[in-house]
């Protein structure tokens, strides 16, 4: 049945108005091509908005090109995931699509199994020490591309360069450089798949068991199993707590008045000694932890803290009235863990041996150390590592500002990568002997064109998925993150049931109150107390807003997403998965989110 069931063809989604010529942003293997079509028609192909939210610029591209080099490899080739191949991708009306390419051959999948359990058990075995190694690993690579310098391009060379008897100029320095920016993506995704991927694989290994011995157990039986941790990406809302708390007690409360930007906040605090010392706590506290961005880290827009805390910084004022009113702002975690600890203690009792029971506790022991650090892990690479990196290419935009090439230093990221390499090329060409490159008379008015095309693509509504619905779907990963599963599909695909949504019952509790349907992070400061939100995906940064609302509802993300997780170490009732409600639900409208059950009520 379900293999009749069909989304859209690729072919069939039409190039919005104004936004013709949108294809010549984006290298031609990662788009839809007549000479893929019958190949790519009869798969399923879904919108990854928990990565890429927003219209793709075409430097941003390169992320999804590091990173699904990487997870291929990581599941094809080096632990060798019974499953799965890992992911393909396309980008359509700038929007990216992936597909899971599975492993089908029975004979293959036993063959893998052999090869999983081997290279995979060594991790598992090893798995605290080489994660700490692996946290090192992260911070050597940020500490490298820090050490990156793009020199300003000298009138004539300097004598100590020349006298150094390296035969070695400025432009070698600048390409050596951008190669190595270049570099440091690919292999950082490298390292950061290296952790993850297995990391599903182990929680489906206990999942299963789970299962096994108690067929009716709910999905959120499970996960609620291994919940009650204290990850680094949920450092910075912890941070941002403490400076609520020193701002009163240093008597700066005034000066985090509603309304006010983070701007006329520090310029304030500048001007008394007290607003001095709280802004160095803030330089100080934020390094590491404010490296975090509103987004996931793989496009340029979305910015660190450290450099914009324009999205969080509300919560932040208003973190400071509360704790002026006397209230606790601290985050309890105490009640997760009791809940936690009392269903865990529950199923363990009904196994029916003791060799059963220890069975049960090495698995659990091992999933609760790699579901930490498929959290864990998002601070280190998608936040700290990618801010620096954006910021790094924002370096060598200055360069290009200087010469002509680009008006503004994001501009950069309007060209792809290989177009940005061509580009250096010709200005380092014009500048070693004298003469006027191309660039300046060229790539003007090539980025304010495909501006405007980004900008009218994100009024485009993407479809969910495209293609075909499989029969089965076996990648751990896009079942447990993505929330993408054949029944999932089918309700996306048939008719809604009026007045009410389904999806994945992430985290549980059952609430009421009005919607707040957000489409873009900016949007994050409308929230207010007791909302539902509703949006889209949420993000792990996002961690502070949780803290205002009553509820959360999505279109994408599965009960191992990383908005699963937060929600349910924050203890707010989450409905994810739903593929729709941000279409069908408008801000104001009363909602009723059953975490338990996985649904969400329209109630007017």
């Amino acid at each position: 049945m379900s293999g009749t069931l069909r989304f859209p063809s690729p072919f069939e989604v039409e190039t919005p108005a104004g936004c013709e010529g949108w294809e010549e942003m984006y290298p031609a293997y990662m788009r839809f091509s007549e000479a893929r079509r019958e190949s790519e028609e009869s798969r399923l192909w879904f919108y990854n908005g928990m990565h890429f939210p927003e219209p793709i610029s075409p430097f941003d591209v390169i992320t999804a090109e590091a990173f699904y080099i990487a997870i291929g490899e990581m599941n094809a080739r080096f632990f060798c995931i019974p499953p799965a191949m890992g992911v393909d991708f396309r980008v359509l009306n700038g929007y990216v699509y992936i597909s899971g390419i599975p492993v089908l051959d029975p004979q293959k999948i036993q063959e893998r199994v052999e090869l999983f359990q081997r290279r995979a058990g060594h991790y598992y075995e090893n798995w605290s020490t080489i994660y700490e190694d692996w946290k090192q690993r992260v911070i050597h690579e940020i500490e490298a591309l820090k050490a990156i310098r793009f020199p300003h391009l000298p009138e004539i060379e300097p004598e100590e360069l020349v006298f150094a008897h390296r035969g070695i100029g400025t432009s070698m320095t600048v390409f050596e450089s951008y190669n190595r920016v270049i570099e440091s993506l690919f292999r950082i995704a490298q390292i950061h798949c290296e952790i993850v991927m297995i990391g599903f694989a182990a929680y489906l290994t206990f999942y299963d068991f789970c299962k096994r011995y108690f067929p009716e157990i709910p999905d959120q039986q499970i996960t609620l199993m291994v919940s009650g941790i204290d990850v680094s990406m949920m450092r910075p809302d912890k941070e941002l707590r403490t400076l609520a708390q020193r701002a009163v007690e240093l008597g700066l409360v005034e000066k985090f008045r509603e309304g006010r930007s983070w701007r006329e906040v520090f310029t304030d605090l500048e001007q008394h000694e007290n607003g001095r010392t709280w802004l160095q706590e803030w330089n100080e506290r934020g390094e590491p932890w404010f490296w975090i961005n509103a987004g996931d880290g793989l496009q340029h827009q979305f910015r660190a803290w450290r450099d914009d805390p324009s999205p969080i910084f509300p919560i932040l004022i208003e973190y400071v009235k509360r704790v002026a009113r006397g209230e606790s702002i601290e985050r309890d975690t105490s009640q997760v863990r009791e809940e936690r600890d009392r269903i865990t203690a529950e199923y363990r009792a009904l196994l029916p041996s003791e060799a059963d029971r220890q069975a049960f506790d090495q698995l659990l022991a091992l999933v609760r150390q790699v579901y930490y650090a498929i959290e864990d892990h998002k601070f280190w690479v998608d936040h700290w590592f990618m801010s620096v990196w954006w910021n790094k290419l924002r370096e060598l935009g200055v360069l290009f500002v200087e010469h002509g090439f680009f008006r503004e230093v994001d501009d950069l990221f309007y060209l792809h990568w290989t177009e940005v390499s061509q580009a250096l090329t010709d200005l380092l060409l014009g500048w070693s002997i004298g003469t006027e490159p191309y660039g300046p008379k060229h790539w003007p008015a090539v980025i304010e064109r495909r501006k405007a095309i980004l900008a009218k693509l994100r009024a485009f509504n993407p479809p969910p998925a495209l293609g075909i619905v499989p029969e089965q779907i076996a990648d751990p990963a896009i079942v447990m993150l993505w929330g993408i599963t054949p029944e999932r599909l089918r309700a996306w695909i048939t008719k809604d049931e009026g007045n009410l949504l389904r999806g994945f019952a992430a985290s549980p509790g059952i609430v009421e109150g009005p919607a707040r349907v957000i489409f873009d992070v900016a949007e994050l400061k409308s929230v207010e107390d007791g909302e539902i939100l509703v949006c889209s995906v949420t993000e792990p940064s996002w961690a502070p807003v949780f803290a205002k609302v009553r509820g959360i509802v999505t279109d994408i993300g599965g009960v191992m997403s990383h908005a699963a997780i937060v929600a349910r170490e924050y203890s707010v009732p989450a409905v994810l998965g739903t593929g729709v409600a941000t279409k069908r639900i408008r801000t104001g409208q009363r909602l009723r989110v059953d975490g338990n059950e996985g649904t969400v009520t329209l109630l007017d």
